[in-house]
């Protein structure tokens, strides 16, 4: 699924909450899409964009009705009803790895130094062999893929190498990855739920967190912490799928009509992920924060063995190179 050239910016029609085909057209197919986000979100802003490009393409034949918040159920329920047939798509990601183990590719801690890199891995044989493996095993069909903002480590002071953490009190959540990779990178990683992060931040429970720059900014944390540290420790993609049983319906004109609406998406959402970055950073640098440059590599090299401890022996020798090159 490579990128296709940059899309003109949509209309505000885009924005709206639910897609459904163009009615002018008699409809052969609706296609129910549930996702996790919220109306304002950018998987939700593409899959909108996403309906809107299918019913272009097939006359309106195909229409694409979009489920936000959680309404046609949680992730899971969404994968087992697209494995029953009672829903056709959704936004899914590391929860595939329950039936294809390569899933746990699209989140490995310093696997990937750069968004370029990820979209490299993520079109390329890796990602080949991840989407094939998520077909036949969880008979999920990947049909795009949505790049996510990278973690980044909030904190009262600079940290620019592993040697500055000296032993930071740290909140991460409770996976033990993530805590076996802030340990090895020198911190005293806490497992503590997000609810209570900000609390704990104000009062010097802890003295750090880490996550995503448009969390960062909407749980105020700017109020509490000084400092963002441009770790970029985890990026990772999530895929939009159709059920593998719902593709198999469809014509090979509707297939190829499917994918081109898929890839506008995906260029859609990209789009607006580069723009959501660089607000929520102007954001957070007028709010009070100021953004660190970190030693990446030297994060990387902390991080290896920990990483490689933690993953499967299936994808071990992938995420050995990853590291090396």
């Amino acid at each position: 699924m490579k990128l296709i050239s940059k899309l003109t910016t949509l209309a505000a029609a885009s924005c709206m909450a639910i897609a459904t085909g163009t009615a002018a057209f008699s409809q052969d197919l609706t296609l129910k899409l549930g996702h996790l986000a919220n109306e304002d979100n950018s998987w939700h802003l593409a899959s909108v964009r996403f309906a809107e490009e299918l019913s272009a393409l097939t006359d309106g034949r195909i229409a694409v009705e979009v489920f936000p918040n959680e309404s046609l159920g949680k992730e899971i329920d969404l994968i087992n009803g697209m494995q029953l047939g009672t829903v056709d798509m959704t936004i899914t990601g590391e929860s595939l790895q329950n039936w294809a183990p390569m899933a746990a590719l699209l989140a490995v801690p310093y696997a990937y130094r750069s968004l370029e890199h990820m979209d490299e891995v993520a079109s390329g044989e890796i990602g080949d062999q991840i989407e094939e493996q998520i077909i036949a095993n969880a008979q999920v069909r990947p049909i795009a893929y949505f790049a996510r903002g990278p973690r980044n480590l909030t904190s009262q002071r600079p940290i620019e190498t592993p040697a500055d953490l000296n032993g930071m009190k740290m909140r991460v959540p409770n996976v033990p990855l993530f805590v076996d990779v802030w340990s090895a990178l020198g911190a005293s990683p806490t497992p503590m739920a997000f609810s209570e992060v900000f609390t704990s931040l104000q009062n010097g429970v802890i003295e750090g967190q880490e996550n995503p720059l448009a969390l960062i900014r909407s749980a105020n944390f700017n109020e509490v912490q000084d400092y963002v540290n441009q770790t970029e420790h985890v990026r990772s993609w999530i895929y939009l799928t159709l059920a593998e049983s719902t593709w198999a319906k469809l014509s090979e004109e509707d297939q190829a009509a499917v994918m081109e609406a898929a890839a506008a998406a995906q260029e859609y959402e990209r789009s607006l992920l580069l723009d959501s970055l660089a607000a929520d950073k102007a954001y957070l640098e007028e709010n009070g924060m100021t953004f660190v440059e970190v030693d990446g590599a030297a994060f990387q090299a902390a991080a290896r063995d920990a990483v490689l401890a933690n993953v499967s022996d299936e994808i071990k020798p992938i995420v050995e190179d990853l590291f090396a090159n």
